[in-house]
């Protein structure tokens, strides 16, 4: 496929995005997602971050399989999960779960620095090459748990979490600056729920549940500490 096949497979996935974004509007609070998220999503080539077996299918608007048993998050939670972070472009953002770097990718082009956590370590690798590739440069990765956060470069205007806790781990709550706010799926495997997250300006912290959702585990091991820019 070529680039001008890929562009109109883009268009198809930001119409049908569109289209579903009507459905959560009750949730939201409004029947569209924001021009900039929009934008960004008809930017980043998603072809790029999935499988090169699998690229022909990167703009269906379904999760795939990136391996180790992780997947890509659907396009249109990914658009849902960074509309609802309402992400300024001088916002640091931290992201648990870095997978191929998609949804990096996307919070990079709305934000002024990512900081991202990936458990498997080849995973990550992937991420840093993929992104270098784009020249994506205010990304920093990381090999380690995500539910400790990362306390070195808190507070953080904005979290997102792009794997499922049991419950929603005390210290990204902790790292989350006032006025700060945080998309996360959470719950049993069959259970999940995407909530949203908001912490006012003297702390105290309110959560919303937006819609059922299906996302691997967050697992847990302790951090390496292992740390290294996408550059």
């Amino acid at each position: 496929m070529n680039a001008d096949d890929f562009a109109r497979l883009r268009q198809s996935m930001i119409a049908e995005i569109a289209e579903q974004a009507i459905y959560v509007s009750a949730r939201i609070g409004k029947a569209a997602f924001s021009q900039r998220v929009m934008r960004v999503m008809d930017e980043v080539p998603r072809h790029a971050f999935v499988p090169i077996e699998l690229q022909q299918y990167a703009y269906a608007n379904t999760p795939l399989p990136i391996g180790f048993d992780k997947t890509i998050s659907q396009p249109f939670i990914v658009a849902l999960m960074t509309d609802l972070l309402d992400i300024q472009p001088n916002d640091i953002v931290l992201e648990v779960g870095t997978g191929l770097g998609y949804q990096a990718a996307i919070v990079a082009a709305l934000a002024r620095k990512v900081y991202s956590i990936e458990l498997i370590e080849e995973l990550s690798e992937q991420a840093s090459q993929r992104l270098t590739r784009l020249g994506i440069a205010n990304v920093e990765l990381k090999i380690g748990n995500g539910a400790h956060g990362w306390a070195e470069h808190a507070p953080f205007d904005k979290v997102i979490v792009t794997a499922a806790p049991d419950l929603i781990p005390p210290p990204l709550i902790d790292q989350l600056k006032p006025g700060g706010k945080m998309t996360i799926p959470a719950g049993l495997p069959d259970d999940q729920q995407l909530i949203l997250i908001e912490k006012d300006t003297r702390g105290n912290v309110t959560t919303k549940d937006i819609i059922p959702v299906r996302f691997s585990q967050l697992e847990d091991s302790e951090p390496d500490g292992r740390a290294r820019s996408a550059q």
